[in-house]
């Protein structure tokens, strides 16, 4: 082996190694070797793991290691970009999704040639006032708003009845109309922990496009959870693990500074909703398989769990 080789050899492995993919003294997305084998995938990678960095410097250099927004955003198209703004906390409570992060979404999508890029969320609090209070406080519409995209406002929501094929558990939901209408659907959720369903990553965070919500929590959530992904996965997830709330969750801690918030500054970029899910996973903490909607969407094969068949780039910044 040559000492140029020899150098690129130890450089990646500190970068892999520095992703901060490690939970206790395990590694988080395979072994040092299994990162080593994903120096040079062939093809586009399955998933980008970005480390270190701002959400907009990590954004940036995620899409441009999936192959470049315009992959995903052609010009002249629609696109959704839904992040989570479910609670009304501060970005430092780590209970909704970067607006840094959503502001630059929103930019490189109109790079790309985006005609309209809408931002919602279904927010479901006692009254409009207080689902308002989400998207102000989050600083997502404000930062939304700044790129140019449309926020559509929480108390102008309309939907329209649908069938889940094959849903086990989930037959019907009541699915936001932009949906049906927008071209390309961007699934930014904030990894955080959720006191029912353990996590709550990307697939969880569709629940912000359907009405009929708390059917899941009454008819099995992980279930109801997986079930939908059977009916629209997103075009692409971007899984926002800047801030991650440790415990409190889903709502969190509504204070300036929350004790249970740590700053992992990582972000995740994939097509499959699954293998994004158990990725956070693992940033967090946990193993996929513990994790009861992932690993029944792995099982009816909707996306992938085992990471080490996937192609996988990280970065540190």
């Amino acid at each position: 082996m040559t000492d140029e080789n020899k150098t690129n050899r130890r450089e990646f492995l500190k970068k892999g190694l520095s992703l901060g993919l490690i939970a206790g003294s395990a590694t988080i997305l395979g072994r040092p070797d299994f990162l080593l084998a994903q120096n040079a995938p062939q093809g586009l990678p399955d998933l980008v793991a970005v480390r270190n960095g701002e959400p907009d410097a990590l954004f940036s250099k995620g899409i441009e290691l999936m192959g470049g927004m315009n992959q995903f955003v052609k010009k002249g198209q629609t696109v959704v970009v839904k992040p989570n703004i479910g609670f009304p906390r501060l970005p430092q409570a780590a209970a909704t999704t970067n607006p840094l992060l959503v502001k630059t979404i929103v930019e490189r999508c109109y790079a790309a040639g985006a005609r309209r890029v809408y931002v919602f969320d279904n927010v479901v609090l006692p009254t409009s006032a207080n689902a308002r209070n989400c998207y102000r406080l989050s600083g997502i519409e404000e930062a939304a708003k700044a790129a140019r995209a449309i926020v559509v406002p929480v108390d102008d929501f309309s939907y329209r009845k649908v069938e889940i094929p094959d849903g086990k558990t989930l037959k019907t939901a009541e699915v936001h109309s932009l949906i049906f209408d927008t071209d390309v659907f961007i699934n930014v959720p904030v990894l955080k922990h959720h006191s029912s369903a353990h996590l709550s990553i990307a697939m969880k965070n569709l629940m912000g496009i359907i009405k009929n919500r708390m059917e899941y929590h009454l008819t099995g959530l992980d279930q109801c959870i997986t079930d939908f992904c059977l009916y629209r996965k997103p075009d692409l997830n971007i899984v926002d693990a800047y801030r991650v709330m440790m415990s409190h969750g889903p709502s969190g801690q509504n204070v300036e500074n929350p004790t249970n918030v740590q700053v992992k500054k990582t972000i995740l970029l994939s097509r499959d909703i699954v293998a994004v899910d158990a990725a956070a996973t693992k940033i967090f903490g946990r193993e996929p398989e513990e994790i009861g909607y992932i690993k029944m969407a792995h099982a009816q094969k909707i996306g992938n769990m085992n990471l080490k068949e996937l192609k996988i780039v990280t970065f540190a910044m």
